[in-house]
């Protein structure tokens, strides 16, 4: 748990002080992922840090007040980090679908991220009502007592949708118009006239000058966010259905596994910071600048090594095409020329016979 922590917080809080350090440098895709930060921060400091705290004293000690509020943080910034991952969704199925329409794209930026903070609010009230301090086994604990197995598969279905299966709909509905569109905007195919004479029938058109690069690279990197957190919550959310639900039997073996299934919605948070460097070398750039982290100079060198020869071979490739284009541009001008030529000559032999049949006219008389 202490390694975990540790990840968190590091990864995250160097995630916040990189887009501290780079705010001059704006754009939607920072803002949200400063948030998803943000709440993944949190995540660590008090959901991770407080179940330390907690295995290492066995029984509550910070009453019956702290108990409320601290269970009602934690369980907001479970629900905030969720659903500003949707916001992020949505914006990048708004960035994409409609690429031209920039008028309104902050505004509604800062609405998505207000809207899914003041929902994780909501979502998180009832805990305020159902959590006390109570007296376990001759200890003080933060406990929730629903009493009936109905009350518990209740409250865990409806957590269960509101925490993973409602998020995970929309995101996967945002994706699937993500990648229909990116196909269909990516297979556009420029006519034959265009192409000139002795060209392939069509050719395929770039997808940069539809959409960019850039956007195709952030909705890359959501994605992998998204999977990444499919996979961590999926088993927690499963696991807890079939225990409230009587499929799983207690025993020691199941306790552990719960113990270890536990731990994994957890590393979601851990694992954000990780993708943001996979995709981005903007934090290894920034961190190496300040002597704690020279280290990274390497990251950065091996990753813009790659990049340029990338870059050189994308080049490259469009060189070669727009060579192609010049070649049969050139080929179908002097198509045209020769034609125009030959058309010429033919009107000057025509009207050579005309000429020679009037002369002798005019000797005659």
């Amino acid at each position: 748990m202490w390694i975990l922590f540790t990840i968190i917080v590091v990864g995250n809080s160097a995630v916040l002080f990189v887009m501290f350090i780079n705010k001059n440098r704006k754009s939607r895709m920072n803002y949200f992922i400063k948030q998803l930060a943000l709440a993944d921060l949190f995540v660590g400091l008090l959901n991770v840090l407080t179940d330390i705290i907690w295995r290492i004293t066995i029984s509550w000690r910070a009453g019956n007040l702290a108990c409320k509020v601290i269970r009602f943080s934690q369980v907001c910034v479970t629900y905030s980090s969720t659903y500003v991952l949707v916001a992020m969704s949505i914006d990048r199925y708004d960035a994409i679908t409609h690429p031209m329409n920039f008028s309104k794209s902050w505004k509604r930026a800062r609405h998505l991220v207000a809207g899914a903070w003041l929902i994780s609010a909501l979502f998180s009230l009832p805990i305020l009502v159902l959590y006390e301090e109570k007296l376990i086994q001759g200890h003080p604990q933060c406990w929730i007592e629903l009493g009936s197995p109905i009350a518990w598969q209740v409250y865990m279905s409806l957590v269960s949708a509101t925490l993973f299966a409602v998020p995970a709909l929309i995101i996967s509905a945002c994706y699937a118009i993500i990648v229909k569109t990116i196909w269909a905007k990516g297979s556009i195919f420029v006519p034959t006239e265009r192409a000139g004479f002795g060209a392939a029938p069509a050719r395929r058109a770039s997808s940069r000058g539809i959409i960019p690069r850039a956007k195709v690279k952030t909705v890359k990197m959501t994605l992998t966010i998204v999977f990444v957190f499919i996979i961590c919550w999926s088993p927690y959310i499963i696991f807890d259905l079939l225990q409230v639900f009587g499929q799983i039997p207690h025993s020691q073996t199941n306790i552990a596994i719960a113990t270890f299934i536990q731990s994994l919605a957890p590393l979601n948070s851990a694992a954000n910071p990780l993708i943001y460097c996979l995709f981005s070398s903007q934090v290894f750039r920034t961190l190496s600048r300040f002597p704690p982290f020279k280290w990274f100079t390497c990251c950065c060198k091996s990753y813009r090594n790659n990049s340029q020869q990338n870059r050189c071979h994308t080049v490259g490739r469009r060189l070669h095409n727009s060579c192609d284009s010049m070649r049969t541009l050139t080929t179908s001008l002097t198509v045209s020329r020769r034609s125009t030529n030959k058309t010429n000559a033919r009107v000057v032999i025509c009207e050579r016979p005309t000429k020679v049949v009037t002369v002798p006219a005019m000797s005659e008389v």
